[in-house]
């Protein structure tokens, strides 16, 4: 495996340029996860903010509302979910093709990477009319996944990992796994709003995410309608 690994990353660093964007390079596998995470991803946002900043005042005996217990049981839930699709994507991206590597690795040393990103960030600006047309995602993209995705949902798995085994007790697998996090954060109140802060910087990532894809697709279309090569871009 570190061998293939090794190949996979060397594709990765040396994708080639081609005239299509995208275009079938994701496998079945990584489409199954990408939808998979979404749902739970949102299921996790809605049910991380209303744990963080509480429910209205139920009428009734307490013991006739459960209401703060399903939501975190529905917290909890999508958290394995997420963490076991995570722990199945790494997995993908030794075994997969080289593209599913692509956001667990950015090749920052590389003066070419960087003068791609600020092609993008042009295109995206609307100061050049055509983005880089690449196999994949677009290197503007890949740093995005790799620090505002990938290293995000690591610190949200940990960090909620480290949380949960303070409810399960001591004894628990969660807490013997992630308790060194309360070496860092002694006090557990610090450990939750940084992931509540986590919260936010996914949420802001989906934001942009979706709005790039929306985007490229309308370019796209334009580029390919009739009334002229570059459609809607001109």
């Amino acid at each position: 495996m570190p061998d293939r690994a090794r190949k996979l990353l060397a594709a990765v660093d040396a994708a080639p340029t081609e005239g299509r964007i995208g275009g079938g390079i994701a496998s079945a596998p990584v489409r199954l996860w990408h939808w998979v995470n979404a749902a739970t991803i949102l299921m996790l946002s809605l049910t991380g903010y209303l744990n963080g900043t509480g429910t209205p005042a139920m009428s009734g005996e307490a013991t006739g509302n459960f209401l703060f217990g399903y939501i975190r049981f529905a917290h909890f839930s999508a958290g394995y979910v997420l963490s076991t699709g995570f722990l199945l994507r790494i997995y993908w991206a030794l075994m997969g093709n080289a593209h599913a590597m692509q956001i667990f690795w950015v090749p920052l040393w590389r003066r070419c990477f960087w003068r791609e990103v600020y092609h993008e960030i042009r295109s995206y600006a609307f100061l050049t009319v055509e983005p880089e047309r690449r196999v994949g995602r677009n290197r503007l993209a890949q740093l995005a996944m790799f620090f505002m995705f990938t290293q995000t949902i690591t610190f949200m798995v940990v960090t909620g990992f480290a949380l949960y085994g303070q409810g399960a007790g001591t004894d628990s697998w969660q807490y013997k796994l992630f308790s060194w996090v309360f070496s860092i954060w002694p006090n557990s109140q610090d450990v939750h709003t940084w992931h509540h802060l986590g919260l936010w910087v996914i949420v802001t990532f989906a934001l942009v995410h979706i709005y790039a894809v929306i985007r490229e697709d309308s370019c796209r279309a334009g580029a390919s309608s009739p009334s002229g090569e570059r459609g809607s871009r001109d």
